[in-house]
């Protein structure tokens, strides 16, 4: 199993969204509003109010997403080809592994491929 982690601009959510509608046995997301700036450039700006360092940070959206390994590939590219513009600040996308996972509904332990991934 596998925690995909993406944090994008919050016009693409939408198109994400309706683009796993098309990804079979897609497992689902949680979506959280976050806040996020970029790397600085090189040569620091001089700033004139210390409030400056406070504003540099824009409305993104976080994408959390658990699945089984044989999906990971799918999901990537639905998210890579939705969110991305080309454009400084279009976000990220990380993947960690996640070697334990708990269905609260069932309460049962999930080593790889839970029920609910099975194609019906």
């Amino acid at each position: 199993m596998k925690e995909i982690k993406a944090v994008i601009q919050p016009s693409k959510l939408e198109k994400i969204r309706n683009a796993f509608h098309n990804l079979k046995q897609f497992p689902g997301m949680t979506v959280m509003k976050v806040q996020g700036c970029s790397r600085h450039d090189k040569t620091p700006k001089k700033r004139q109010d210390p409030l400056d360092e406070l504003t540099d940070y824009s409305n993104k959206t976080m994408i959390f997403i658990v699945c089984p390994d044989h999906l990971v590939e799918g999901v990537l590219q639905i998210i890579a080809e939705c969110a991305s513009t080309g454009q400084k600040g279009d976000g990220m996308v990380w993947i960690t592994e996640a070697s334990k996972v708990i269905r609260l509904d069932e309460k049962i332990a999930v080593v790889d491929e839970p029920p609910m991934f099975h194609a019906s």
